[in-house]
């Protein structure tokens, strides 16, 4: 449906393709139709791939996401003094969401020192992407996963120290199955991704144990200067970010997001961690979420 939505766009003669792609691997006929008409494509958040067609690339830093969560738990198990071991479980996400890999890399690349000696182990010896990917990001695929890793390798009594999960839809899965397949009394650090209502109620109730948010409504800025750029013949660099002077942190790059074709400028906004302890301060006070009389947020919109 995508590709014919796109189609149509430009049988409609557009100046200008802003595609936040259902599927990022698929776009690369139509889009080489765009390239012919000479009209520019911003891709939004996933990044479309194998097409020399896209122009710019606005997204979070989805590095930057991982990182944070790896950093999240590095220290609150206290890494760097403790010695351990910890055992913690990884949960990724979808192989065809090219977003997925940069989500477990940015983790696994702090958190890697740390299994190299011992400190963290990982009980179910699953470690690369692969192993740990969760089709479509879909919650009861990551459910069924994790209790197979847990009847596995923690039935025996084994303490379940951090689940590393790539995001909320997943992390829901995976508090799931710890809620009903983990013999543990232990508190377990689960980390997610986005700000989904279910998981910021998990949150509030101490079942998960932090979130990055990302303000899409920043994105949406973001998208709409460089576009404007666009149409008005310029060809944007850092120097829009200046320029625009937007309220929020965001990079300009050219060097980290290779569609197979080339690497595509990108602008990449800076995202939040969110837990029990600033919910308030991030999601509430800033307008994005409102707080129900019971202490739970939802969006504002």
């Amino acid at each position: 449906q995508q590709v014919k939505d796109i189609e149509g766009l430009i049988a409609d003669g557009v100046d200008l393709l802003v595609i936040a792609a259902i599927d990022g691997e698929s776009l690369s006929q139509v889009l080489a139709e765009a390239k012919e008409e000479n009209i520019p494509v911003i891709s939004y958040d996933r990044l479309i791939m194998n097409t020399d067609a896209v122009s710019y690339y606005v997204s979070f830093d989805n590095y930057t996401v991982g990182k944070l969560q790896g950093e999240f738990v590095r220290d609150q198990l206290d890494l760097d003094n403790a010695t351990g071991p910890f055992n913690i479980e990884f949960t990724a996400g979808d192989p065809a969401d090219n977003n997925a890999g940069f989500f477990f890399n940015g983790a696994y690349d702090v958190l890697k020192p740390y299994i190299d000696k011992g400190t963290l182990v990982v009980p179910s010896g699953q470690t690369s992407f692969d192993q740990v990917a969760t089709k479509a990001w879909d919650t009861a695929t990551a459910m069924s996963r994790f209790q197979n890793i847990l009847g596995s390798n923690y039935s025996d009594g084994t303490q379940l120290d951090v689940a590393l999960c790539s995001n909320d839809s997943t992390a829901l899965g995976v508090t799931q199955a710890i809620g009903t397949d983990y013999a543990g009394s232990n508190s377990v650090i689960i980390t997610g991704q986005d700000g989904d209502e279910a998981n910021l109620a998990n949150i509030v109730d101490g079942k998960q144990t932090m979130t990055v948010y990302k303000a899409v409504a920043n994105e949406a800025v973001a998208t709409l200067d460089l576009g404007v750029a666009l149409l008005n013949g310029e060809t944007p660099d850092a120097g829009l970010i200046d320029k625009a002077g937007w309220s929020f942190e965001c990079a300009y790059d050219t060097s980290s997001y290779d569609n197979g074709t080339g690497v595509i400028p990108s602008f990449l906004l800076v995202p939040t961690v969110v837990t029990k302890d600033n919910i308030q301060k991030e999601l509430v006070d800033t307008g994005y979420y409102t707080m129900d009389e019971n202490g739970y947020p939802h969006p504002a919109n």
